[in-house]
């Protein structure tokens, strides 16, 4: 899997999952192990196996514009963060959040939080989104990149007394997946996008959104091998929404139920 993510040009890796200690402790060190001997250019976030680490803010340079990029999980599945590394998964925490925040403030010109969090197969934002995305706006974050749901949720723009605004995109489904499941919402999962966000260095020498839109996703999945790839709705037709064989587990899916999907929850923001 990390072969493939950075062949897909991936220079980005948001690990704090609910499935991150699915297995263990071992789990996180063979995992960021073989990010380090294999792609050690690659900003791997979300987990980490010392404390000096897991406390340090991520930055990334993009064309003279340093980026802090906090990933988050609300929680591991019930699994206990080992004794000896309680540090080792981040978590939302609102103190370590806070305190991540405004240490961001001090050495990026902006800051992106990827949260991952909501309820799943819910296409509408939770109480809980709601109140995290008060408190990133609160404390200077810019721009929210959500995970977690499995199927897309709304983008919106927050903004503070202050005039200071935050782009959120609550859910951006799943990229790549195969579910087992089967039934009616099956076919939301197959529904995902790509954030495509512009940014722009004031006279002022503030960093703000420009622009900001989403690149709409479908998951195509056939039998055998190397099965399952990912189109952008832009290039995806009646014909291979027909041969998708998700249809066998949701007879809801074509390529105008993802089409009428994506224009009802994300409406004018939506890239054709």
């Amino acid at each position: 899997i990390a072969d493939a993510l950075v062949d897909a040009g991936f220079d980005v890796i948001c690990h704090a999952t609910n499935h991150a200690l699915d297995k263990g402790k071992k789990g996180i060190l063979n995992t960021l192990s073989n990010w380090e001997e294999d792609y050690p250019d690659i900003t791997v976030l979300g987990i980490y196996d010392n404390e000096a680490d897991s406390e340090e803010i991520p930055l990334v340079s993009v064309n003279g514009i340093t980026l802090a990029i906090l990933n988050y999980t609300y929680g591991t599945n019930g699994i206990a963060l080992p004794s000896d590394m309680p540090y080792c998964v981040e978590l939302l925490d609102k103190e370590k959040v806070i305190a991540d925040l405004e240490q961001a403030e001090s050495l990026a010109d902006f800051t992106i939080v990827c949260p991952h969090w909501g309820v799943e197969y819910s296409l509408t934002p939770s109480q809980d989104q709601e109140n995290w995305c008060k408190l990133f706006l609160d404390h200077g974050a810019d721009l929210v990149l959500g995970t977690h749901p499995h199927v897309i949720e709304p983008v919106t723009v927050m903004e503070d007394d202050a005039g200071h605004s935050m782009v959120v995109y609550y859910s951006l489904g799943n990229f790549v997946n195969w579910t087992s499941g089967t039934g009616a919402g099956v076919a939301n999962r197959m529904v995902g996008g790509m954030a495509d966000v512009t940014l722009e260095r004031d006279k002022d020498g503030t960093v703000k959104v420009s622009d900001y839109g989403v690149i709409p996703l479908i998951c195509h999945v056939r039998s055998g091998h190397d099965g399952v790839t990912v189109y952008p709705l832009g290039e995806y037709d009646e014909t291979l929404g027909n041969e998708n064989e998700i249809r066998s587990q949701d007879s809801a899916f074509s390529y105008d139920y993802c089409r009428e999907l994506t224009e009802s929850i994300w409406g004018e923001v939506v890239r054709k």
